[in-house]
């Protein structure tokens, strides 16, 4: 197994700049649907520099293509971050194997990031962990609210139902020694509306052990303090950004 680094143990809040790329673009979904898609440039190196300059150590690469056909088609442009800026690169979208999990690494990525699969097919993801080391993985059990108050996990870039509860698989990867959770409230993703700090409180109720990363609906940097005094290990930070709602320097003070 590999050696889990000593970022893992740290309790340090971090602040990921998120840059989503569907057709080479960076581009915003609205609650995960393909077909509300808001454009924001077609250079997204050049975001992820300015990102960089501003004082960001991490980025949350998405490859939105693979996340609902496999394959996934960015390790070209993370190479080119990974060797220019500097940043340490949690990645994902379309990974669906062991071998896809070790070329993203080998390409330069700090973590890969493991969604769907890690929903259909949690002993797979088990065993990577086991093999890569805690360290190197990030699962993301991205989650919807049904009308039941069960927080469900739907799967194929939010588009299918797998019928996975988030309760059941926090708790059971948090017994297996996963470190780095990321969850995103589907309904807030994109959408301005404040992270959902009661998805939050929930997942440190059920599976305390987990570093987790709060993700969609940043609106202003009240929202970063609050899911940092909620007990969230970092913050994905998309929309806001890219719109100059705030500057990556402010989150990182704030």
């Amino acid at each position: 197994m590999v050696a889990v680094s000593k970022d893992t143990q740290a309790r340090d809040f971090l602040a990921y700049p998120a840059i989503d790329i569907r057709d080479g673009r960076v581009v915003r979904l609205a609650q995960g649907d393909y077909a509300r898609e808001t454009r924001y440039g077609d250079d997204p190196l050049a975001i992820i520099r300015g990102y960089a300059e501003q004082g960001a150590q991490w980025l949350h690469l998405v490859d939105l293509d693979a996340a609902r056909a496999g394959g996934y088609t960015l390790a070209p442009l993370l190479r080119d971050i990974s060797a220019t800026t500097g940043l340490r690169i949690q990645t994902g979208g379309g990974v669906r194997s062991r071998d896809d999990v070790a070329r993203l690494l080998e390409a330069g990525a700090e973590r890969v990031v493991i969604g769907s699969l890690a929903v259909r097919e949690p002993e797979a993801v088990l065993a990577w962990l086991a093999e890569f080391g805690a360290a190197r993985i990030t699962v993301a059990l991205d989650t919807r609210q049904d009308a039941a108050g069960v927080w469900r996990l739907p799967v194929h870039g939010w588009t299918e139902d797998a019928g996975a509860t988030l309760d059941e698989l926090a708790g059971r990867f948090e017994r297996a020694g996963l470190v780095h959770l990321l969850s995103t409230d589907i309904a807030r993703d994109g959408m301005l509306s404040g992270p959902n700090l009661d998805l939050y409180r929930h997942l440190r109720a059920i599976a305390p052990g987990l570093r987790v990363q709060a993700s969609g609906g940043v609106r202003a940097l009240d929202d970063i303090a609050a899911a940092r005094a909620q007990g969230c290990a970092g913050i994905v930070l998309g929309r806001a950004l890219l719109e100059g709602r705030f500057s990556v320097a402010e989150a990182l003070a704030c």
